[in-house]
């Protein structure tokens, strides 16, 4: 008997978006209504007797959730499961229980290795596809938030080694600079020794106050190019005490 309060509309197919499921159950008849039931003009509805046949069919072909009963022949739910999450391939492929099995043992056992759903039988065609259309959607935003997560990482990677090429850069023009200073002070007068000193000192500053606004992991980095770099420059100074 319909609910008066809820009014008569056009019917229409709930999985509306191009979708190839794979429903594995060793009952032919349930496996002739999901095929009734869950197709539509753009879902496609593949079947399986068994978690062998499935598993290779999952390997060879291209779907977007899979349907699982636990207790089939040759190969159960639960070993077709952990099958698909050790498979690099199949491992976020959405799975969904089917199953009359409504303990807690098996409801825990599912979500432990690595089910996305659990829905139990006898089934709501209706309201199945319901559940599918949301797991897919819940399942499609998680997989682009991980990709957002990887792209801000590889970004946030490269400005890193950027940041730490450059401190590179200028601590071996630092080095450069140290190097040029002469290690006697025959023919220079204190006023050229101290303009050297001074040029060095300089870009050695300049270097600090740029890596105390980026990271301090890109100048510690940087300072493994050189780790005499300040034995070196400070032998540069030390010529100051010849003037």
């Amino acid at each position: 008997m319909s609910n008066p309060a809820v009014k008569s509309g056009l019917w229409s197919y709930v999985l509306d978006q191009p979708t190839r499921l794979l429903i594995v159950d060793d009952d032919p008849i349930l496996r002739e209504f999901a095929s009734v039931y869950l197709s539509t003009p753009t879902a496609i509805v593949e079947t399986a007797a068994n978690g062998e046949i499935a598993l290779q069919l999952l390997r060879n072909g291209q779907f977007d959730i899979a349907l699982l009963d636990i207790e089939m022949p040759v190969l159960d739910g639960f070993g077709l499961l952990e099958a698909i999450r050790a498979d690099p391939k199949l491992r976020h492929l959405p799975v969904m229980m089917l199953t009359w099995h409504e303990d807690i043992a098996c409801i825990d056992r599912a979500h432990v290795l690595g089910a996305n759903a659990f829905v139990t039988k006898p089934v709501n065609w209706r309201l199945l596809s319901y559940h599918i259309r949301y797991v897919l959607r819940a399942c499609r935003i998680e997989g682009d938030l991980g990709l957002e997560r990887d792209r801000a990482l590889a970004r946030e990677l490269s400005g890193s080694k950027s940041a730490a090429q450059e401190y590179r850069d200028a601590l071996i023009s630092i080095l450069q600079k140290a190097k040029e200073c002469p290690t006697d002070c025959d023919g220079l007068s204190a006023q050229q020794l101290l303009v050297k000193i001074q040029h060095i000192a300089a870009l050695a500053d300049a270097t600090l106050t740029r890596s105390a606004d980026s990271a301090s992991d890109s100048f510690d980095s940087a300072l493994d190019i050189a780790p005499d770099a300040g034995a070196t420059i400070l032998h540069s100074l030390t010529t100051t005490a010849c003037a």
